[in-house]
């Protein structure tokens, strides 16, 4: 029987835009840049106003899309090792998150923890989330928080800065040719 969250319901959004806000994410960390510098957080404000509502929900659903495709690679990984994604994955993102309170509340946290069970059982995060209203702005940086440290975490596996990034971007190439 097929979920009302089935992934295949799910719209993907803008996937590239929100690869391109984790990966500059990413790459900030790895450059020694820990926070948010006055520049970055300019181009970051221009870039989310010129999306426009409609661009923002797009920005939204990419983000999930992509927690989506992470989790998923992460549960292929930790199957290939006779783990389970949830229980190696979700307590590292929440005990990170509980360390970060100026960018994400506590009160996100539990929502972020489901939205990773959700993805990590297969089901689509947006749609899971959709059913508890309509996302909040408190939830933007836990949401961003989420995905880049899923995408940090498989780098780490990986022993590799791009390859959550790469994995995306070959995924997108391909969708694209087909």
């Amino acid at each position: 029987m097929s979920s009302p969250c089935d992934p295949q319901h799910a719209p993907a959004g803008d996937v590239g835009a929100a690869l391109m806000m984790i990966d500059s994410r990413l790459k900030a960390i790895h450059d020694g840049r820990s926070g948010t510098d006055a520049e970055q957080q300019a181009l970051t404000d221009q870039f989310a106003v010129s999306l426009g509502p409609g661009g923002a929900d797009d920005l939204l659903d990419g983000a999930c899309t992509l927690i989506y495709m992470f989790m998923q690679w992460l549960r292929t990984a930790y199957e290939d090792h006779d783990k389970d994604v949830i229980e190696c994955v979700v307590p590292n993102v929440v005990a990170t998150m509980r360390m970060m309170p100026r960018s994400v509340r506590p009160e996100a946290i539990p929502t972020m923890a489901g939205l990773l069970v959700a993805a990590g059982t297969g089901l689509s995060p947006s749609l899971w989330r959709k059913q508890y209203g309509d996302w909040t702005m408190d939830e933007m940086n836990p949401l961003e928080a989420t995905a880049f440290l899923l995408a940090e975490h498989i780098n780490r596996l990986t022993d590799d800065r791009d390859f959550a990034t790469r994995m995306i971007t070959e995924a997108l190439t391909r969708a694209d040719e087909g």
